[in-house]
């Protein structure tokens, strides 16, 4: 099975390093493509791609003006400890052993509109890129674009490796998108999508709320890794913080889960 998990906006790069050993990205090559368009994109230019502050623009001009590729080891983590953000609550990947995070470094994989795809112990240097962005490549009008097939095809080549026909879908619609996975699905009968959705008891309704959805989806991921689950039916035993599978909600492929 492989966990498929979007990133975040929110980066640490201040607090002391949690891991020694780290990894290298593996589509450097299209992420030094991106940084040479983006490097020549002005603040002002930043600002309108991205739809931010003139002072969040400013900051990224600066990363992507002194972005280095290779990448070089001062400067950056590991991608497991460098994003934060409300998935990231729910994964708590500063409580994983040793043995959890070698698991996930074959299994957990984070997708990024500058790194493509990065595993658990990529080090990576601090940016924001969003995989929804409209930037203008030779490829094509977006990031969608740009990215292709070389997402789908070096997860396919990730899923081989697991011993696994299993995708967990955790990523939020604007990185899954990048993968293409229900056309994958299609071209690959055996291939196994599962998209959960989790959803609040709120006064008698079922509410789905989107922060505490996103911290689902890190228990969930979490959860994953520590049972080495590997197929959907073991999935359904998910519990973690109240949560219940909900069957007569769920389909195959889109298991609900309540709490409250």
């Amino acid at each position: 099975m492989l966990i498929l998990l979007s990133p975040a906006k929110t980066l640490d790069f201040e607090s002391a390093p949690k891991r020694k050993r780290t990894t290298v990205p593996r589509l450097m090559s299209q992420t030094a493509d991106l940084v040479a368009e983006l490097k020549a994109l002005s603040q002002s230019d930043i600002a309108s791609l991205m739809g931010v502050s003139d002072k969040l623009a400013q900051l990224n001009f600066d990363r992507f003006q002194d972005f280095e590729v290779p990448l070089p080891k001062a400067g950056t983590r590991p991608a497991i400890d460098a994003f934060q953000g409300d998935v990231y609550t729910g994964l708590r990947a500063e409580s994983f052993t040793d043995k959890q995070v070698a698991y996930a470094q074959a299994h957990l994989r984070i997708l990024s509109g500058l790194y493509g795809i990065l595993r658990p112990l990529d080090r990576m240097l601090p940016y924001r890129l969003e995989m929804g962005t409209r930037l203008k490549t030779p490829q094509g009008k977006d990031l969608y674009a740009f990215w292709g097939d070389h997402l789908r095809e070096l997860l396919q080549d990730d899923l081989e490796a697991a011993g696994g026909k299993t995708i967990l879908n955790l990523a939020s619609k604007e990185y899954s998108k990048a993968v293409r996975l229900d056309h994958w699905a299609k071209q690959n009968p055996g291939l196994k999508v599962i998209s959960p959705t989790f959803k609040e008891r709120r006064g008698g309704e079922l509410k789905q709320i989107t922060l505490f959805a996103k911290q689902a989806r890190g228990l969930m991921a979490a959860w994953a890794i520590r049972q080495k689950a590997k197929s959907p039916a073991k999935l359904t035993r998910f519990d973690t913080e109240g949560y219940q599978f909900a069957p007569e909600l769920s389909s195959t492929d889109r298991p609900v889960f309540v709490r409250g």
